[in-house]
């Protein structure tokens, strides 16, 4: 038989039978992978192969901005710039049909766009809008449909994790281009959903009940302005060419816990190694908090 067959055929059966077994995704194909190559390798050489190949494949640079950026959205989440971005998105809405929902497509907008997890952009709104819906009268199961719906645009609307991956997995496509062409369809997916959100609303007539006085609007800016700041310098820099979107990261990890700290003063620096614990992957930005709007 083929040699390339049978190690495709080895490759295949243990990765199906180790998923269904439960066996992580990582383990199960590193572990296929090194046996693919035992009938063309003695084992030495290839478990020794199967270590270099691995090594060299998260031996990157680059991916170094996923973690931080995920570390920057939960420290927004925890040191209330989810909150401020939530009152700004708010103030846009003002009494649309469905305001409150309008606020949180538009505020999965915003997160999104700072922190570059759409994941980081569900949990902070689902567990910051949710309830208020709730005590509004919206549908529990709308309300969460429109969280899932929308914080995917935060893998569009830059900076982007999922960008910064296929930036690598493609040969090194420029990461700047890939933002740049991000903003359209993020944009026109966060504006369709509000659309739909829309003519929704007006049907089940879910309407704003609060009205923004002058001085309420201008302090509500005021709070966001530092917000959305970090947009202009994350983005701007790496399309500048300024920093590398790994350099971007890291930039918006300092600019929003010196936001929390010193600004907003809404997390203490004894806060700060469970937020680090809590930016683990599997913690702390759970997409549990979603369905926990359905309840």
């Amino acid at each position: 038989m083929n040699t390339a067959l049978v190690s495709g055929l080895i490759i295949l059966v243990l990765l199906i039978i180790m998923l269904i077994a439960g066996v992580p995704i990582a383990v199960a194909l590193g572990v296929s992978s090194v046996c693919a190559i035992l009938p063309i390798m003695d084992l030495n050489v290839a478990v020794l192969t199967g270590c270099q190949r691995i090594f060299s494949g998260i031996s990157v640079f680059s991916l170094l901005a996923i973690p931080f950026f995920i570390l920057a959205g939960n420290i927004m989440n925890k040191g209330g710039i989810a909150v401020r971005l939530i009152n700004f998105a708010k103030l846009i809405t003002g009494r649309a049909p469905g305001a409150l929902a309008q606020t949180n497509i538009l505020a999965n907008m915003l997160f999104g766009s700072i922190s570059g997890s759409g994941t980081a952009a569900a949990s902070a709104m689902g567990s910051i809008i949710g309830p208020i819906e709730k005590e509004e009268g919206y549908d529990p199961n709308f309300s969460a449909a429109v969280n899932i719906a929308t914080a995917p645009t935060g893998l569009l609307i830059p900076p982007s994790n999922v960008m910064i991956t296929y930036s690598l997995v493609s040969g090194g496509t420029s990461v700047a281009a890939l933002f740049m062409a991000g903003y359209i369809p993020g944009i026109l997916w966060g504006l369709a959903c509000m659309l739909v959100v829309y003519v929704i609303a007006k049907k089940k007539g879910y309407r704003a009940k609060k009205r923004f006085t002058a001085s309420e609007a201008g302090k509500i800016i005021l709070q966001a302005l530092p917000c959305l700041l970090l947009i202009v310098i994350v983005i701007g820099g790496i399309i500048f060419g300024i920093f590398t979107a790994t350099e971007g990261s890291v930039v918006a990890v300092v600019y929003s816990l010196l936001l929390s700290l010193f600004v907003y003063k809404s997390i203490k620096i004894k806060e700060l190694p469970k937020i680090l614990l809590d930016s683990e992957p599997g913690k702390g930005t759970k997409m549990e908090i979603l369905f926990d709007q359905t309840k």
